[in-house]
């Protein structure tokens, strides 16, 4: 399917990807994908937000589509194709649940009636019977990129791509790319060291979850972390010297190192920066 292209951007969330080889997949779905990776241009996580937007518009919104999507994202890792499906009908089921922990209640009803909530949980429950195994292949994150997930990543996988010239033509990128076996490495030794050195909460928590979700995936696969549509609301000079992982990293070895000055003031640094960013989610 080519590539869609929009004018209209749809910003605020970063995304966590896992690109499986095809090998990991069994038939049809095999042959699928392989198809769909020849095809040439692939849509974009633009065009995939946009119609994720669009479903929402029709009176009563449609929170979840009716039919999973047949997208996927492909990589070439060292010659090897790897696919990650969209799954955007898992996918929806799943933030609804967190929407519903998140905002108020009345909010909620005004954004989604408790009608349209109702059947699309219990579509949910109906469909799980039939799929008990099944995991999406992206997380998302709005307004951040959680600390954890930094865990996973060496600044010197970071890829950086300035914003557009005159011409608008070319979209800022702030992402980063690594092998499974590297992303579950880093994140064993992260949790490690933080065990180590403090009581369980909220960030070993979300590094538990993290490194479970990875392990439902092929050895072979590559990691992914892309900033998405936050580079929209950064200006260029501010990504280019955003380098929140090594940030990440320096904290943990200062404190595997048993030096609590120098994490102290690595974690001080990826706060400040990302506390600048949840500032805007309220700025006019």
């Amino acid at each position: 399917m080519p590539a869609e292209s929009s004018s209209v951007l749809v910003p605020y969330t970063s995304y966590l990807r896992v690109y499986e080889p095809l090998a990991a997949f069994p038939e049809p779905e095999r042959a699928h994908w392989t198809r769909y990776a020849r095809r040439g241009p692939t849509p974009t996580a633009q065009d995939e937000l946009r119609r994720s937007l669009a479903d929402l518009l029709p009176t009563p919104p449609v929170p979840v589509r009716v039919h999973e999507s047949a997208d996927a994202f492909v990589a070439e890792v060292d010659g090897v194709v790897c696919v990650c499906p969209w799954r955007t009908r898992l996918r929806g089921w799943l933030a609804l649940e967190e929407l519903a922990q998140e905002l108020p209640g009345s909010l909620l009803d005004a954004v989604l009636p408790p009608v349209v909530r109702g059947q699309a949980a219990a579509d949910y429950e109906r469909w799980r019977e039939g799929n008990p195994d099944a995991r999406p292949w992206i997380r998302t994150s709005v307004w951040q990129v959680p600390v954890g997930w930094f865990t996973l990543f060496a600044d010197d996988e970071r890829e950086y791509e300035p914003g557009p010239g005159g011409d608008g033509a070319r979209r800022p990128l702030l992402r980063y790319r690594t092998p499974m076996v590297q992303a579950r490495r880093r994140l064993a030794r992260a949790l490690k060291a933080l065990r180590d050195t403090m009581d369980d909460g909220p960030l070993i928590e979300g590094l538990v979850d993290v490194g479970r979700w990875l392990e439902e995936f092929h050895p072979r696969s590559l990691v992914e972390l892309d900033y998405g549509g936050l580079v929209h609301v950064l200006p260029d000079e501010r990504l280019a010297k955003d380098h929140s992982a090594a940030d990440v990293a320096e904290g943990i070895a200062a404190l595997r190192e048993g030096d609590g000055e120098g994490a102290g003031a690595a974690y001080a640094r990826f706060t400040e920066r990302w506390r600048a960013v949840k500032r805007l989610q309220f700025a006019n």
